[in-house]
Order: structure tokens, then sequence, then C-alpha cells
């Protein structure tokens, strides 16, 4: 199983931008979570196939209606502790 995290910034809070991403992972098939982080960036841990984690960072790079993302940083890492399921920390 990979594994990736995401740090999503620019207007990315306020905007339904982890529901939304927990809709598009659950989709997916992927497991994880998305968090807002104190600095008003988001963070995205999430786990699956190669090709479903890509199509997430696709979505990401654009994310909710409302959103309007300005970087997308992405590092691979080990699975998230849940193996099932995708959190809105």
């Amino acid at each position: 199983m990979a594994a990736a995290r995401f740090l999503v910034s620019g207007r990315v809070q306020g905007v339904f931008f982890r529901a939304s991403t927990r809709e598009q992972a659950q989709r997916l098939g992927l497991c994880g979570h998305a968090r807002n982080l104190p600095d008003g960036r988001v963070e995205v841990v999430a786990a699956g196939t190669d090709e479903a984690i890509d199509a997430l960072a696709q979505w990401l790079r654009h994310g909710p209606a409302n959103a309007r993302m300005e970087e997308l940083r992405r590092e691979a890492v080990e699975g998230p502790a849940v193996k099932q399921g995708f959190a809105v920390l």
C-alpha cells in the first residue's frame, strides 16, 4: 500500500475543503485523514493504490468550488495509523 502526505495552501479553510477531500478519497478507496493546520494549510494523508493517490493529487490541485489552491506539496510517508476509512480531523 502506497501512502502520501499533502500540504495544501491557499484559500483552503472554511470552504469545505476537508469534507470534499474525504468524499473524493472515499470514492477512490483511500484511507487516511484531512485536517486544518494552525498556519492555514490543510494536511491530507492518504493510503491506497498509486493510481488512487495520483488521482487524489490531481483533484487536490483544484479542490472544491470555493477553494483557491496556491501550492500543493507532496511527500511519500508511512501509511496512516487508520487502515480503514477517511477522517476529517
